[in-house]
Parts: structure tokens; C-alpha cells; sequence
């Protein structure tokens, strides 16, 4: 019995963000309407069918391949191993898989590429819908970490508004420095200091480092007046996380450990208190400090948990 899986890439073209890959298993008498190429849905009924698919299909893969890695093997190989991760994450091993447009390179399962295949496919159209929303939601998360940038907008795409973000703001770490529009707009160190970006992009720096510890962030510089501001709040598990930062360039680890000060950390218990309030949050809470210093090679990272008052 023939097992086909569809598969399908989103953020190919993008300046950020990860290429994402889908292949999905539908059963042979599936009842799924409105199945099409995910560029030409709605974001309502993409994610109305996203939803559809995760219930209904027999099996789905996803592979995620970052910007580091298609800035080192470049975006064609990015996609292709993001496919291979996604038919390798499949619970049922298919017997042929059909790729939209270019056929898989040194891939044990059996493949036929098809022009237009998102449209013409159904398997493959469902791999489209799952990739691009999974995608999308990425990049709406990250657009938390930096809302300067529009990411939950345009998904990480060349437009004005983007490139208009990268000319004031710089190229952030999730973006592909391979793509020439990008290098053109690499922050340096001098940059960063002249500009009085170190504590800026040290509190988005170690939301990225949280984030890929498992955290989930929900917001950045939260103001609690009159209390103050808190840099980060981060969810792990079912504890709520606030995060205080500080970053410098020619500071020393010790030197920013010590800008912890007792008062500086009874302010915060206080807004944390407030955003409690506020909140109305009955879950676990924990105060943590993280520390970047700036340097050649990147920023170097430490993160103390559990920071106590006592």
C-alpha cells in the first residue's frame, strides 16, 4: 500500500527568521475542504486549516533550520535538510514523498518533485499550511524580542518597513547575514556604543538566550510605575520569570554583577508585586539576573537563577 507524504517549505525568501519545512500524511479519504497553496489563504482559514490538518492527518514532520546555518551552508541546502528533518519527524514512514517544485538530493525515501505542486497536491498543500503557520508563529514570537523591526507583520520579508528597521536599528541575530541587503547593516561594537544601544541589545540578547533555553518571553521592558521597569518576563514550566539585565562593553563580569544592588533589587520586587496585581498571577514567580558583556566574537552570556533578597 502506497504512503505518500507532501512536502513543503516556508521562508525561503525572507531577510530573517528560520526556513521552516512540513510533510504531512493525509488519509487516503480525507475530508479536509478548502486545501490550496498557503500564499493564496487567508491567515484566518490558513490557521482554521492548520488546526484541521493537526487533527485529521495521519502524520506530520516539521524541520526548522535557523540563520546561522543557512548563512553557513546557504538557504537551497538550508531547505533541503529542513525537508529531509521534517520527512525524518514523520510517525509513519512514507513510501514516496512528493516535494513542491525541486526533488530531494540523497534522500532514502523515494521523491518526485512537482512544479506547483501546492496547488495541485493535496498532501503538499497541507504541508504548505502546516509550514507556513508554524513559521508565521514563530516569527510573531520573536517580534516580542523586537517590536522595532514589524516582524509580525511582514514575517521577516524585504519591505520598506523592515528595511527601514535595519537601517536605523542594525541586523539583529536572527538575521541572515549571508543576504546582502542584511550585510550592509552588521552592528559593531563602536556602533553599539556610540548609539547607546549596550543595555537595548543586551536585554534582547538574553531573551534570545531564555527563549532558546525552552522559555517562553512574554514581554520586554514592562513599566511599573512608579516602581520602575522590568526587564524581561519569561514563563518555564509553570513559573513566571522576571529577568533583570545588565550589559556593558568594558565592564567586567564582577563589575556588572555588581550594578545588582540591594535597592535596585527591592525596586524590582516591588513592580514585581505590582505586575502580580495587575496580572492577577497565582503561579510560581522568581526574580533572575543575566549579564552580557560585549566583546569580539559575541556577546558573552551568563544567566543566575533564583536571585534572593536576603
Amino acid at each position: 500500500m502506497e504512503i505518500i507524504a507532501g512536502v513543503d517549505e516556508a521562508g525561503r525568501g525572507p531577510l530573517a527568521g528560520p526556513v521552516v519545512a512540513s510533510a504531512v500524511i493525509l488519509p487516503k479519504d480525507h475530508t479536509i475542504e478548502g486545501l490550496r497553496d498557503s500564499k493564496k489563504l487567508t491567515p484566518k482559514k490558513r490557521s482554521l486549516l492548520y488546526d484541521i490538518i493537526q487533527k485529521e492527518a495521519i502524520s506530520i514532520g516539521v524541520g526548522i533550520i535557523g540563520c546561522k546555518e543557512i548563512d553557513k551552508i546557504n538557504i537551497l541546502q538550508a531547505t533541503f535538510k529542513a525537508m529531509q528533518i521534517a520527512l525524518g519527524h514523520l510517525s509513519q514512514k512514507p513510501t514516496k514523498a512528493l516535494i513542491d517544485g525541486t526533488p530531494l538530493p540523497n534522500q532514502v525515501i523515494p521523491n518526485e518533485g512537482i512544479v506547483g505542486g501546492d496547488d495541485l497536491v493535496d498532501e503538499i498543500k497541507a504541508a504548505s499550511i502546516i509550514a507556513k503557520v508554524t513559521r508565521d508563529n514563530l516569527m510573531k514570537e520573536y517580534a516580542i524580542i523586537f517590536p522595532e523591526y514589524g516582524f509580525e507583520k511582514h514575517k521577516g520579508y524585504g519591505t520598506k518597513q523592515h528595511m527601514d528597521a535595519l537601517a536605523t536599528y542594525k541586523s539583529t541575530p536572527i538575521h541572515r547575514k549571508s543576504f546582502s541587503p542584511v550585510k550592509k547593516w552588521l552592528p559593531t561594537l563602536s556602533w553599539i556604543h556610540e548609539n547607546k544601544k549596550v543595555g537595548w541589545l543586551g536585554e534582547k540578547m538574553s531573551a534570545l538566550y531564555l527563549r532558546d533555553k525552552g522559555f517562553t518571553i512574554i514581554e520586554l521592558n514592562k513599566n511599573c510605575h512608579p516602581h520602575g521597569e522590568i526587564d524581561i518576563i519569561a514563563k518555564l514550566n509553570n513559573c513566571i520569570h522576571f529577568i533583570e539585565v545588565k550589559s556593558g562593553l568594558k565592564d567586567s563580569e564582577n563589575h556588572l554583577l555588581e550594578k545588582f544592588t540591594r535597592t535596585k533589587l527591592n525596586h524590582l520586587y516591588d513592580a514585581i508585586q505590582f505586575y502580580q496585581k495587575e496580572q492577577n498571577i497565582e503561579c510560581d514567580i522568581q526574580l533572575d539576573a543575566i549579564t552580557v558583556k560585549f566583546q569580539k566574537g559575541g556577546p558573552k552570556i551568563k544567566y543566575f537563577p533564583s536571585i534572593s533578597l536576603n
